[in-house]
């Protein structure tokens, strides 16, 4: 058997720990510092040749510091997986006793139940280059969204404590307009409201930061409209937009957040990633008990996909058919109902986003319309056959608008 270099890597903003074994014995430790990862590297090869190992598997947690480490070991050549914080073996007494020693042998357990016994290693889906950069954007417009939030809750909790309220024209929720803005700048001078001093300078304050993060936000949006046009997004984009209650954002946050749409093989394996899936507790006796969704995956698409069930359940009698069958009429059930749109959305956008059909509705709504121009007048495209009912509300927005 051809003998093969294990290592367990726990990483850190400063400094990484290893520990090395080329089989069922005592590991070798090994620390570097972060930034050299050309030293790294060239000490594990020549530790491999040394060894006479034809294979080097290398494993490390996921974390804050991306996917760079990954990028350089595979240049090198070097077999590495990066592995899913919440899939790998936790106990109560290991979380008061954790030291990185003891962190980089757990995951080099896991190389060698890989290596040696076949176990399947947790990994995430490591995505491109492209796909890592344009997700900046994407996030950064939420996190700012939330700061958003965060501040207009600040400035009513502010009135609140003051016993102040709000005229009755004041924006409700969303974007605050520019009276309601205007309005809190005269408050915050004094000539509309006694407030402390203290208090006035902290709610100009926040009004000011209120208003950069518009600015700023406005600017995301555009970014990621640009994106959405892209190449890379363009065609599944269209189709995502046919569907009621997806929005800009909410499809170019499943886009990105998703990547490569293909790696799912079913709606199974897509709501368990999303963690929509119940949790399961059975044991002994119990064959059939469920629990909460695991709520593992990316929160940010779940996010989205709350927003835009409800939003789907607004503008939609089929959506709000469907949430109104499952919740029964009961309160209790309100959860469990927005939950299950939830993940029937996301399979829905899921379906949408890979439809081959679709393709073909589109681009005959592209070759009506361009005739359409030629011939100075409306042309609709042409009738369909009976779609497949996930994508039925999609195609028949197609057919309306002739071109998405």
């Amino acid at each position: 058997m051809d003998k093969v270099i294990m290592i367990g890597c726990d990483l850190h903003d400063a400094s990484l720990v290893l520990k090395v074994a080329d089989g069922l014995g005592p590991s070798l430790r090994k620390g570097f510092a972060t930034a050299r990862r050309t030293e790294l590297i060239e000490w594990i090869r020549d530790y491999a040749a040394k060894r006479k190992a034809t294979r080097i598997v290398f494993a490390y947690e996921a974390s804050g510091q991306g996917f760079g480490l990954y990028d350089d070991l595979t240049e090198a050549g070097i077999e590495c997986s990066v592995l899913a914080p919440t899939h790998l073996p936790h106990t109560a007494h290991g979380r008061k006793n954790k030291t990185d020693d003891k962190d980089a042998e757990m995951l080099l357990d896991e190389v060698r139940a890989h290596v040696l016994a076949g176990r399947k290693l947790p990994v995430v889906w490591v995505p491109n280059l492209e796909t890592r950069d344009d997700r900046e954007i994407v996030r950064q417009r939420l996190e700012l969204a939330a700061q958003r939030t965060r501040i207009k809750n600040q400035i009513r909790n502010l009135f609140k404590r003051w016993k102040m309220i709000f005229p009755e024209w004041f924006t409700a929720s969303g974007e605050w307009s520019r009276k309601s803005v205007q309005w809190l700048r005269d408050v915050a001078a004094g000539t509309t409201a006694s407030l402390g001093e203290g208090s006035r300078v902290r709610l100009s304050s926040l009004v000011d930061l209120y208003q950069t993060l518009s600015t700023q936000l406005k600017t995301l949006d555009k970014a990621i409209t640009r994106l959405s046009r892209s190449p890379r997004y363009a065609q599944a984009f269209r189709k995502l937009k046919l569907m009621k209650g997806v929005g800009t954002l909410c499809a170019m946050v499943f886009l990105t957040e998703m990547g490569d749409l293909e790696r799912f093989g079913n709606r199974r394996q897509l709501g368990a990633y999303l963690g929509l899936a119940p949790s399961a507790h059975e044991s002994g006796q119990q064959s059939d008990r469920k629990g909460h969704i695991t709520r593992q995956g990316p929160a940010r698409v779940r996010h989205m996909l709350c927003q835009s069930a409800w939003a789907a359940m607004r503008c939609s009698p089929e959506w709000r058919a469907k949430y109104d069958q499952i919740r029964r009429g009961s309160k209790q059930r309100s959860k469990v109902a927005i939950v299950a749109i939830m993940r029937q959305l996301g399979v829905a956008m899921w379906h949408t986003a890979r439809s081959a059909e679709l393709d073909e509705v589109l681009e005959e709504a592209d070759q009506a319309k361009t005739s359409a121009r030629a011939r100075q007048k409306g042309a609709a495209p042409p009738a369909l056959p009976s779609p497949r009912p996930n994508l039925s509300e999609a195609k028949a927005t197609a057919t309306r608008k002739g071109l998405a």
